[in-house]
């Protein structure tokens, strides 16, 4: 596509679409603290449907526009909502096979127009655009009646988790949840206010993305939407030549996953590598002055100037703070932004059972692989788990589960007592605590590091424990490697591998050894993956993993693993459950 430029309202005007949006909502028969659902990719009517939602106290229900057709069924069945806001693509090719499965389903209304076909859809199922409700709405005599206003602890929003494992589970937040998340978030950015420009492409059904953006609302910044395949001039659906959001946009903050700094990381060291010899040489040179300068304090304006700003200007050139949650962020990459992209990089730690908020790291902490200290909204200790061998005692530095308390923590799991009773805890003071199921241990400064997953932690046939994660990240930076999965079984004495290698550069490693085929071929060959195995060897060395947790055997995966394939959340997160039923044949095959 060639994009033009940004149109933009006011916080007036979203706030009269807003006003007109919740009172024609209120035409069609929805009653305060009732649930309303909105499946929609991330754009301005999906705020604005939001924020009349919040102001008529209706109980915004979300779900991931990837999410699979049973888990959108159950959620919207769990949840017996009556009306859905979606968009025309999202109710031609998702809702449409799944209408007939949600009986009480009575009106679907579309964010963009009129679609083309009606005909479709089961009786008593009326399709409205947001535009005619809006028109009800505005039509509609409210003065005589008092809109009913939420109270603190009323449910804003029940947020469907994709969830790592099994079905989708609804959290319930709270209007105080929210507030106390978003203010704890706000107060680590330094000078937020109305000069700030936010680009949004992230899901809004993500804790992450939402509570960013009512952060920069909260504080009157602009919003610019976007996507991820139009985020950049080299993002897949921008025509070659044409410019991509954020060089139209130049946003100053933005909100990131692992996987996309991954990326561009990638992309930028490919880029290096092809340069001449004097030119990656000057670069590197660069590269580790200004390592150097910023771990004594100090800042770099000539390198910034004539190094590193055709790097900043992939992200618009403006960007001041960049913020990455989600799952964790690599040492390596996040050194890269911090030098190439000359800003902070906020490394951020909460769950949407938390309202997104726990820890995020102070702007000037340039120190890798923490996620900083605990927000003002909430309390963190850190729970002794025998089995992993983690005690709050431990020297140097006290580890164990990590709790979460304070305002943030949210009322718990929709119709899901049992799930709630085990996850959250009251204490003596009638705090609410969230048991997180990650290890952290906290250093000297009073700054968290997450160092393992209740979940991951896998006994091998001789005893020893390995954390699968821990694997996967000392082997996940490899530019051989797109993704891994370690995987391990309690029968076996030695853990296994799944990665998706990266096309380019195994091609390269292919015709280095002589080896021809086609794309599956050279996958599927088992010299190559003695091959792979052996820099994985060489990496895992490097990264001090113990000998039994070097993955012995691997799958090399011709196709990638995206959210539609089911094999990771719309975080990027692997779904281990049916990563392992996936690839079950060569769990066998491995394992003799």
């Amino acid at each position: 596509v060639i994009l033009g430029k940004y149109t933009w309202l006011s916080y007036e005007d979203v706030y009269i679409k807003a006003v007109n949006f919740g009172n024609g909502l209120a035409v069609l028969g929805q009653q305060p603290k009732t649930n309303i659902a909105i499946f929609c990719e991330t754009r301005a009517e999906w705020m604005i449907a939001a924020q009349a939602c919040f102001m008529c106290n209706y109980q915004l229900v979300t779900l991931y526009a990837t999410l699979g057709g049973p888990a959108i069924v159950h959620g919207l069945n769990e949840t017996e909502v009556t009306t859905i806001i979606t968009s025309k693509e999202l109710m031609q090719t998702k809702l449409k096979e799944i209408v007939s499965q949600v009986p009480l389903l009575r009106h679907i209304i579309t964010v963009d127009g009129k679609p083309t076909t009606w005909s479709e859809f089961p009786k008593g199922v009326i399709v409205h655009t947001m535009a005619s409700v809006q028109a009800m709405g505005a039509k509609a005599d409210t003065g005589s009646k008092q809109p009913s206003r939420p109270v603190p602890s009323d449910i804003a929003v029940i947020m469907y988790t994709s969830g790592s494992t099994g079905i989708p589970k609804g959290v319930m937040i709270s209007h105080c949840n929210i507030i106390a998340g978003i203010t704890g978030m706000a107060e680590r950015i330094p000078n937020l206010g109305e000069k700030d420009i936010y680009i949004g492409y992230l899901p809004l059904a993500h804790v992450l993305e939402l509570s960013a953006e009512l952060v920069c609302l909260s504080h009157g910044c602009r919003i610019g939407y976007s996507s991820p395949q139009t985020l950049a001039d080299q993002s897949s659906k921008i025509k070659k030549g044409s410019k991509g959001d954020v060089t139209t946009l130049k946003p100053t903050l933005m909100a990131a996953v692992p996987e996309i700094m991954d990326r561009i990381y990638k992309n930028v060291m490919n880029k290096v590598n092809e340069m001449t010899s004097f030119q990656r040489n000057l670069f590197i040179l660069a590269y580790n002055y200004k390592m150097e300068q910023i771990s004594k304090g100090y800042t770099t304006p000539l390198c910034d100037s004539l190094i590193f700003r055709k790097v900043r200007m992939l992200l618009g050139g403006k960007i001041r703070v960049l913020l990455c949650g989600g799952a964790p962020l690599s040492a390596a990459t996040q050194r890269f932004m911090n030098i190439c992209f000359c800003c902070p990089v906020g490394q951020g730690y909460g769950l949407t059972e938390s309202a997104g908020a726990g820890t995020i790291t102070e702007v000037w902490d340039y120190t890798t692989g923490r996620v900083g200290a605990p927000l003002v909204c909430c309390e963190i200790k850190l729970l002794n788990w025998e089995e992993g061998g983690y005690y709050n005692t431990d020297k140097p530095y006290p580890r164990g589960e990590i709790l979460i308390g304070g305002q943030n923590v949210t009322v718990g799991y929709y119709k899901n007592e049992a799930r709630t009773k085990k996850d959250f805890t009251v204490d003596e003071n009638g705090q609410r605590w969230l048991h997180t199921g990650d290890i952290g241990e906290f250093q000297q400064d009073g700054c968290l590091k997450i160092i393992d997953r209740k979940k991951d932690l896998v006994k091998l046939q001789a005893g020893e424990y390995v954390s699968l994660g821990k694997v996967e990240a000392a082997l996940k930076n490899l530019p051989l490697v797109d993704n891994i999965c370690a995987y391990a079984s309690s029968f076996h004495s030695y853990v296994i591998g799944f990665v998706v290698p990266n096309q380019k550069e195994l091609a390269e490693l292919a015709r280095k050894k002589g080896f021809k085929g086609t794309w599956e071929e050279i996958c599927n060959s088992p010299e190559m993956e003695k091959e792979v195995l052996k820099v994985l060897a060489e990496a895992a060395m490097a990264a001090n993993l113990e000998k039994f947790e070097i993955p012995v055997k691997i799958r090399l995966s011709p196709d990638p693993w995206t959210p539609e394939t089911g094999l990771v959340t719309d975080a990027f997160k692997l779904k281990r459950k049916e990563l392992t039923a996936y690839y079950q044949m060569d769990i066998d095959r491995m394992y003799g």
